[in-house]
């Protein structure tokens, strides 16, 4: 399981030109699935996100994390961060998890999220969307399971 974790100041989710889905001030969390992970590994991804000390105290340093700040999380299934490219040019997806699996786990990931206390926004399982984003900092931060 990897988590691609940006400090937003806001992010939206839109399907078809629709808004689905909208935070504001906290994290945009872009999540793939792979075959083998499991309930634990999203466990512990999701408490990570919440207590990942990557907004600024008052003295400028990273030492509060998403709880300290009371801010949201947008979180969007792509398994496209599954990818492997060693071979070619051509990313191979093999590795990603059914989208049965990738769509319980990342469910589950939300509901673990959600019941740290963040608030929490979801894209469309396996919908394309176009998501949007003001990003803080940029802060950008790759989490592995």
């Amino acid at each position: 399981m990897r988590a691609v974790v940006q400090r937003v100041r806001e992010a939206s989710v839109s399907v078809d030109g629709e808004p689905v889905s909208r935070s504001g001030a906290g994290v945009l969390v872009l999540l793939g699935v792979a075959r083998g992970d499991t309930d634990e590994a999203a466990n512990r991804l999701a408490a990570k996100v919440s207590a990942l000390r990557i907004f600024e105290n008052d003295a400028g340093r990273f030492d509060r994390s998403l709880l300290d700040i009371g801010g949201a999380a947008l979180v969007v299934s792509q398994f496209t961060l599954i990818a492997d490219t060693r071979k070619g040019n051509r990313p191979s997806f093999t590795e990603a998890a059914d989208p049965e699996l990738a769509e319980r786990l990342y469910e589950h990931f939300c509901g673990v999220l959600a019941g740290t206390g963040v608030a929490v926004s979801r894209g469309i399982f396996g919908a394309r969307m176009e998501v949007a984003l003001v990003n803080d900092g940029p802060v950008t931060i790759v989490l592995d399971a």
